[in-house]
Protein backbone atom coordinates (compact mmCIF):
# COMPACT_ATOMS: atom_id res chain seq x y z
CA UNK A 1 0.00 0.00 0.00
CA UNK A 2 2.90 2.15 0.76
CA UNK A 3 4.21 1.90 -2.50
CA UNK A 4 1.50 2.62 -4.59
CA UNK A 5 0.26 5.61 -2.57
CA UNK A 6 4.48 6.81 -3.23
CA UNK A 7 3.99 5.94 -6.67
CA UNK A 8 0.17 7.80 -7.00
CA UNK A 9 1.63 10.69 -5.44
CA UNK A 10 5.09 11.17 -7.93
CA UNK A 11 2.44 10.59 -10.83
CA UNK A 12 0.42 13.14 -9.75
CA UNK A 13 3.31 15.88 -9.16
CA UNK A 14 4.78 15.09 -12.45
CA UNK A 15 1.09 15.30 -13.98
CA UNK A 16 0.61 18.93 -12.55
CA UNK A 17 3.91 19.99 -13.40
CA UNK A 18 3.64 18.70 -17.11
CA UNK A 19 0.08 21.01 -17.05
CA UNK A 20 2.06 23.61 -15.57
CA UNK A 21 4.62 24.07 -18.64
CA UNK A 22 1.95 23.73 -20.94
CA UNK A 23 0.92 27.63 -22.35
CA UNK A 24 -2.19 27.02 -24.10
CA UNK A 25 -5.70 27.36 -22.43
CA UNK A 26 -4.50 28.35 -18.69
CA UNK A 27 -4.02 31.21 -17.13
CA UNK A 28 -1.24 32.40 -14.97
CA UNK A 29 -2.95 31.68 -11.73
CA UNK A 30 -3.80 28.12 -12.42
CA UNK A 31 -0.77 27.34 -14.25
CA UNK A 32 1.43 28.87 -10.99
CA UNK A 33 -0.82 26.28 -8.98
CA UNK A 34 -0.21 23.02 -11.22
CA UNK A 35 3.76 24.36 -10.12
CA UNK A 36 3.64 24.67 -7.26
CA UNK A 37 1.09 21.35 -6.05
CA UNK A 38 3.38 19.48 -8.83
CA UNK A 39 6.72 20.21 -7.26
CA UNK A 40 4.92 19.87 -3.37
CA UNK A 41 3.79 16.32 -4.69
CA UNK A 42 6.96 15.57 -6.23
CA UNK A 43 8.39 16.48 -3.40
CA UNK A 44 6.61 14.86 -0.73
CA UNK A 45 6.98 11.25 -3.14
CA UNK A 46 10.46 11.30 -3.51
CA UNK A 47 10.82 12.33 0.73
CA UNK A 48 8.92 9.12 1.14
CA UNK A 49 10.59 6.78 -1.69
CA UNK A 50 14.38 7.73 -0.07
CA UNK A 51 14.32 9.51 3.16
CA UNK A 52 11.87 8.19 5.05
CA UNK A 53 13.19 5.84 7.55
CA UNK A 54 9.79 4.34 8.69
CA UNK A 55 7.62 4.16 11.35
CA UNK A 56 4.33 5.34 11.30
CA UNK A 57 2.68 7.80 8.21
CA UNK A 58 -0.91 8.76 7.87
CA UNK A 59 -2.02 7.77 3.90
CA UNK A 60 -4.57 10.75 2.94
CA UNK A 61 -6.09 9.63 -0.48
CA UNK A 62 -7.68 13.01 -0.43
CA UNK A 63 -5.07 14.78 -1.66
CA UNK A 64 -5.96 13.21 -5.16
CA UNK A 65 -8.76 15.08 -5.66
CA UNK A 66 -7.03 18.09 -6.46
CA UNK A 67 -4.51 16.41 -9.58
CA UNK A 68 -8.26 15.20 -10.80
CA UNK A 69 -9.65 18.47 -10.48
CA UNK A 70 -6.86 20.38 -12.32
CA UNK A 71 -6.79 17.83 -14.86
CA UNK A 72 -10.59 17.98 -15.57
CA UNK A 73 -10.12 22.10 -15.30
CA UNK A 74 -7.44 22.01 -17.85
CA UNK A 75 -9.61 20.51 -20.23
CA UNK A 76 -12.89 22.40 -19.74
CA UNK A 77 -10.93 25.33 -20.80
CA UNK A 78 -9.35 24.31 -23.53
CA UNK A 79 -12.26 23.35 -25.52
CA UNK A 80 -12.63 26.04 -28.40
CA UNK A 81 -15.52 27.83 -28.81
CA UNK A 82 -17.45 27.16 -31.92
CA UNK A 83 -16.92 29.85 -35.10
CA UNK A 84 -19.64 30.14 -36.80
CA UNK A 85 -19.85 30.01 -40.49
CA UNK A 86 -21.39 33.48 -42.70
CA UNK A 87 -25.02 31.89 -42.80
CA UNK A 88 -24.71 30.45 -39.12
CA UNK A 89 -24.51 34.03 -38.13
CA UNK A 90 -27.21 35.50 -40.73
CA UNK A 91 -29.29 32.57 -39.36
CA UNK A 92 -28.77 33.44 -35.69
CA UNK A 93 -29.43 37.25 -35.82
CA UNK A 94 -32.67 36.16 -38.29
CA UNK A 95 -34.23 34.25 -35.17
CA UNK A 96 -33.43 37.13 -32.75
CA UNK A 97 -34.94 39.71 -35.10
CA UNK A 98 -37.91 37.33 -35.59
CA UNK A 99 -38.38 37.07 -31.45
CA UNK A 100 -37.42 33.19 -31.47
Amino acid sequence: MFNWYVGLLALSGVIMLALAALRQGQSNTSRTVNGIFGAVYLGYAFYLAFLFDGGSYLIFFQAFILPVVMVVNFFRNRTPQPKLTETQKAWREYQRSAGR
